[in-house]
């Protein structure tokens, strides 16, 4: 009986393993190619080399170029994820709460549409935000770009943090309103700190959305100045014929590693997040 029991949990961890294994095998594969001369048979790595992290200490040259600075690229996809966290997670708390609590003309009709404008293909508006930033004078600045990607994000943003507000009880907030506070001192310090696990949850898929955009920036970021790690990985695949994939692989790894380092540490905030959230219209 036990075994019977147990049956479903095998089934589910072997098909878990089979889907799981071509994903494990990439990794170790990209882990072993960086540290390798060459491989043999396509798998089997022939020399243990750091020639392929030398881009840490040394600038990369491919052709007759010289790419800009790892670390330059570094300290832009961290300005850029980390402001647009800031913008999109600050203002989206605004707009969720005014969702869930006010009632103003037009309200309903906002949250109809705001999945629509999240599902809009951002590729769809390059054109018209290229204008847009040229009259502004932001094209080719990261500012530029995190309004653009910001704008895009926070309709979203203020959906998802919309139902944990509407999990918090109005007793909570009448309380407060009693007690003499005002409504942003309620909102800040007694209604926030009830929905921490959403306000993590979000600023992480910020963080990582921010981290993971390619588009945007290779659209409207020309300069080497501006460069981050996303367009840094397209320099280095830009010409087939000259690609290093050793330097491509060590260069990936060190692409992924504070996204390791940020789900390995925030994980905990992720599993106490409420799977629903009630959506009250």
């Amino acid at each position: 009986m036990k075994s019977l029991r147990k049956t479903p949990y095998f089934i589910a961890y072997i098909v878990l393993g089979i889907t799981t294994l071509p994903i494990l095998l990439m990794y170790i594969w990209l882990i072993l190619n960086s540290f390798s001369t060459r491989m043999k048979y396509g798998f089997i790595p022939d020399h243990f080399t750091l020639e392929n992290w030398s881009f840490l200490w040394s600038p990369i040259k491919q052709g007759g170029t010289v790419l800009p600075s790892i670390w330059t690229a570094t300290w832009n996809s961290f300005f850029f994820s980390g402001m647009l966290t800031l913008f999109e997670v600050v203002i989206g708390l605004m707009a969720g709460y005014a969702l869930a609590r006010l009632n103003f003309p037009g309200r309903q009709k906002i949250m109809k549409v705001t999945l629509l404008l999240h599902a809009f293909p951002s590729v769809a508006l390059l054109i018209a935000v290229f204008y847009i930033l040229n009259f502004l004078g932001l094209y080719d600045t990261l500012w530029g770009v995190i309004l653009v990607k910001t704008a895009l994000q926070v309709p979203m943003t203020a959906w998802i943090v919309k139902g944990f507000f509407d999990e918090v009880p109005w007793d909570v907030e009448w309380a407060g309103l009693i007690d003499g506070c005002s409504r942003l001192k309620v909102w800040y310090q007694i209604v926030l700190p009830l929905v921490k696990p959403g306000i993590a949850a979000v600023t992480i898929f910020s963080f990582l959305s921010g981290w993971s955009e390619f588009l945007l920036l290779y659209s409207f970021i020309v300069s080497d100045d501006n460069v981050t790690l996303s367009a840094y990985l397209q320099k280095l695949i830009s010409d087939p014929n000259m690609i290093n994939y050793g330097l491509l692989s060590a260069v990936s790894l060190f692409y992924m590693l504070p996204i390791i380092v940020m789900f390995i540490t925030t994980q905990k905030s992720l599993l106490q997040v409420s799977a629903g959230g009630g959506k009250r219209v």
